[in-house]
C-alpha cells in the first residue's frame, strides 16, 4: 500500500513538473520558439494578444499611429469574427497579424486534432478579412503541448513567445515599470488588447491603454527603437 501511494505521489509530481515545463514561455527544450531577436542594436518589438476588441484595440491603434510605432497583433479567431473592421484597420495601418487560436483554449492535454482545428479556423477567419494568412503563431498563455509542433510545421507557422511582459492587469505605473525593467536588444514585449475570447462587455484593457503612451515614450528615452517583429525572424 505504501509503495502504491509513493508511486502515485511520484507520478503526480512528475506530471506536474512536465506540465509546468511546457508552460514556461521561454523554454525551448520541447521545441523552438522565437523569444528574443538576435540583434545587437537597441531594437525592440511590441506585441498584443487576444484581440481585437472594441474600444481597446482602436485606442491602441491610435496611440501607435500617433507615435509611429509598429506592432504585431496575435488575434483570436472568435474576436476576428466579432470585429472584422478592426482587423482590417490593423492590416491597413501596416501592423503584423499572428494566429492566437480560435477560442483561446488552455493547451494542456489537447490533441493534434484540436490544435489543428483551432489554428485552421483562425487562419481562415483572418484570411477572409485581410486576404492573407499569418505566418506566425503564439499559443495561449505561451504554453505548449505535445501535438502542437507537428501542426505548426505542417502549416509553415513559426511559434513566437516573448521575453518581456508588463503584466498588464497591474496598475499603469506597474505595467510601465515591469515592461521596462529588463529590456534589451531584441526584446519582444507582451501586452494585451483583449482578454481571451470573453464577450466585449466583460473586457477591460483600459490600464494597458493608459500605460502604453508612457511605456513607448520611456523606451524611446532609454534609447530603444520599436521595429516590426519580422526584423527578428531571419
Amino acid at each position: 500500500m505504501e509503495l502504491l501511494i509513493f508511486v502515485l505521489i511520484t507520478g503526480v509530481a512528475l506530471l506536474s513538473i512536465y506540465c509546468y515545463a511546457w508552460s514556461i514561455p521561454t523554454l525551448q527544450f520541447f521545441g523552438p520558439a522565437l523569444i528574443r531577436g538576435q540583434v545587437t542594436e537597441p531594437q525592440i518589438a511590441l506585441t498584443f494578444d487576444d484581440g481585437p476588441t472594441s474600444p481597446y484595440t482602436e485606442q491602441v491603434l491610435e496611440i501607435l499611429k500617433n507615435r509611429k510605432v509598429p506592432a504585431t497583433f496575435f488575434l483570436c479567431g472568435t474576436n476576428v469574427e466579432r470585429f472584422p473592421q478592426i482587423v482590417r484597420r490593423i492590416h491597413s495601418e501596416g501592423h503584423a497579424i499572428g494566429n492566437h487560436t480560435f477560442s483561446h483554449p488552455f493547451p494542456y492535454f489537447r490533441g493534434r486534432k484540436k490544435f489543428a482545428e483551432e489554428i485552421d479556423r483562425t487562419q481562415e477567419a483572418i484570411e477572409r478579412v485581410t486576404g492573407q494568412r499569418p505566418s506566425i503563431f503564439r499559443p495561449p498563455y505561451g504554453a505548449r503541448w505535445i501535438g502542437l509542433y507537428p501542426v505548426l510545421r505542417q502549416r509553415g507557422l513559426r511559434l513566437v513567445n516573448w521575453s518581456d511582459t508588463g503584466y498588464d492587469w497591474l496598475p499603469k505605473s506597474d505595467i510601465v515599470r515591469e515592461t521596462l525593467k529588463a529590456l534589451g536588444p531584441g526584446s519582444i514585449i507582451l501586452l494585451h488588447d483583449s482578454r481571451n475570447t470573453d464577450p466585449p462587455e466583460k473586457v477591460d484593457r483600459s490600464r494597458t491603454v493608459q500605460a502604453l503612451p508612457t511605456l513607448i515614450d520611456a523606451a524611446h528615452k532609454a534609447g530603444f527603437t520599436f521595429v516590426p517583429l519580422t526584423r527578428f525572424m531571419s
